[in-house]
């Protein structure tokens, strides 16, 4: 019993010590195409960094085309040192991370003129011992603007396979509380058996079994 507290002590010791070490792990995730006119919209942007031990000096521009443009046009830039420049101030704010591998943007109120293109264009200048590298990181979002939000088909399923979950558990609840009860039933039963069996025998094979047995 010592060994295995001992044991359970020290898994919890470890795993204690694992999650003082770890660190949020950058993901790149794809960005939602959908916007709801009058609702903030967050335009995502992740580029993660595969060494986060080299210096990267991170430079992002976000460029827009609506549904008449030709071409695209900076709306946006973003450099650690300077800051944000817009062209849609007051309208478009910074929601990034402090490391820059989450580049986002945020649009506080959506019109339907903010629909059609997007690209969000990352530059870096890697700084090594001898020499630099640059690198560019492009990501495209083609973003829909609804008067009202869609019925989310992921969402919907999910909620209907929660119930069902719900649902079965409750039937599997149900049914173990039944087979139990008539388990202990059954068992008293039993126990009653045996002991009206046992008062029924006379006192004197009671006190000498073996002469009853002998008889």
């Amino acid at each position: 019993m010592v060994t295995q507290h001992r044991v359970h002590l020290q898994t919890l010791l470890l795993l204690t010590f694992v999650v003082h070490l770890s660190q949020p792990v950058c993901v790149d995730v794809e960005a939602e195409k959908e916007a709801v006119v009058g609702k903030p919209k967050k335009l995502s942007c992740i580029a993660c960094m595969k060494r986060e031990e080299v210096k990267a000096k991170t430079r992002v521009e976000w460029l827009h085309k609506g549904k008449g443009d030709n071409q695209t046009h900076l709306i946006s830039q973003y450099d650690g040192n300077k800051g944000l420049w817009t062209d849609y101030t007051g309208r478009l704010t910074w929601n990034g991370s402090q490391d820059l591998q989450d580049l986002s943007i945020e649009i506080v109120n959506v019109t339907f003129d903010d629909g059609g293109f997007y690209q969000c264009k990352v530059f870096r200048e890697f700084e090594f011992n001898f020499f630099t590298h640059s690198d560019t990181i492009t990501r495209n979002i083609t973003l829909h603007v609804r008067e009202k939000a869609s019925d989310d088909v992921t969402a919907i399923y999910s909620e209907i396979m929660m119930y069902v979950l719900l649902v079965f558990l409750t039937l599997w609840l149900l049914f173990e509380m039944v087979y139990c009860y008539r388990k202990i039933s059954k068992s008293d039963e039993q126990a009653q058996d045996t002991a009206t069996d046992y008062l029924a025998i006379p006192s004197e094979h009671k006190d000498n079994p073996t002469a009853a047995v002998t008889e």
